[in-house]
């Protein structure tokens, strides 16, 4: 038997955790805590989750200046170094939120969620959305920004180049996108100096993406899922009467009996081994110890994760309508259906 850690958890080591690879050649632990409190959970709640995950073998933290929690995480990160763990040895990412798009706000955005964290550099900086659309946090569906504003490709190539000086200044050491589509991410890799390390995307077995997923890996782009659980924590106004839970799909739940394990732990096993980082959220000791864990031990077998693939719902559960731009229109149009940029 392990050293039991404060939480009363055994320990996984985190050498055990699978890593993925980047296309230069960078380890990414193939498995993060992410620390989104969908608007209701305390920021000393998920300080103290980011303590016990690092103390349980943890080094993967996904961080957003929205989240509202990144000077806590930072004291937390403190704590990390203070006992032993080299900063080289864990890996944060961060992202700089849609009402600081214009270069100088995310100069000023990156170095202020470093002072916040505490730390010298970032493993992964993101654009949040490539919407330039503010909202408050906790507001409703309904919520429109006055001075909201479409995709415009030479607008966010402004922002990337912003984000490819802070690589430059190594502030960030790799830059990256989030809830893009095909079409948009094509333009930036046409366009970018320093192409997407990675993007990070909505995953789990009832939304697969499968058209995205490829084309970023076959364009060398790490995928990190969010929502790998089917976000069961998640806002009201990400909520509608049509969303379906991948907890509670007859094939997880029986792949969860054969391993003996909760439907969470198939979704996390799944994600990993499909090949992108799952990044879910909790600040339960004995379920990020799950999840961690899920993504060590007992792996699923090539019949179980070919069953799974074959529950894909097409089921977007983060819609985005608060990045609306003009009224009348369908949060569908944020996501380029028919595979061209909606237009203005």
């Amino acid at each position: 038997m392990g050293i039991v850690s404060e939480t009363g958890i055994q320990p996984i080591d985190p050498a055990s955790v699978p890593q993925m690879r980047l296309s230069d050649g960078t380890a990414m632990p193939a498995i993060g805590l992410g620390t989104f409190g969908s608007d209701s959970v305390p920021a000393d709640a998920v300080a103290a989750a980011v303590r016990g995950a690092a103390e349980i073998g943890y080094r993967h933290f996904d961080c957003a200046s929205v989240y509202g929690n990144e000077a806590a995480v930072g004291g937390a990160l403190e704590a990390v170094v203070r006992g032993g763990v080299r900063r080289d040895e864990f890996w944060v990412t961060s992202k700089v939120w849609n009402d600081r798009h214009e270069p100088d706000a995310v100069v000023a955005s990156c170095e202020q969620s470093l002072r916040d964290l505490r730390l010298d550099w970032l493993d992964l900086y993101l654009v949040h959305w490539p919407f330039p659309n503010f909202h408050p946090p906790g507001c409703d569906v309904s919520a429109r920004s006055p001075d909201a504003r479409p995709y415009v490709h030479e607008r966010f190539m402004r922002t990337w180049a912003a984000m490819e000086r802070l690589v430059d200044r190594g502030l960030v050491r790799h830059i990256g996108t989030s809830n893009m589509t095909v079409p948009k991410l094509r333009l930036v890799l046409r366009d970018a100096r320093i192409k997407p390390a990675a993007n990070e995307m909505e995953l789990h077995p009832h939304f697969q993406q499968p058209e995205l997923f490829r084309f970023v890996v076959d364009n060398g782009i790490q995928p990190i899922g969010y929502c790998p659980l089917g976000s069961p924590g998640r806002p009201e106004r990400d909520r509608t009467p049509e969303d379906t839970s991948p907890l509670e799909d007859p094939v997880i739940l029986n792949v969860a009996e054969a391993h003996g394990v909760h439907p969470a732990a198939v979704c996390i096993k799944w994600a990993v081994q499909r090949g992108q980082v799952p990044i879910p959220f909790s600040v339960n000791p004995r379920n990020y110890a799950a999840n961690l864990r899920a993504a060590v031990e007992d792996p699923l077998s090539e019949d179980e994760m070919r069953a799974i693939a074959g529950v894909d719902r097409n089921c977007r559960l983060i819609k985005g309508q608060v990045f609306l731009w003009k009224d009348g229109q369908s949060w569908e149009d944020l996501w380029d259906p028919d595979g061209t940029i909606t237009p203005p």
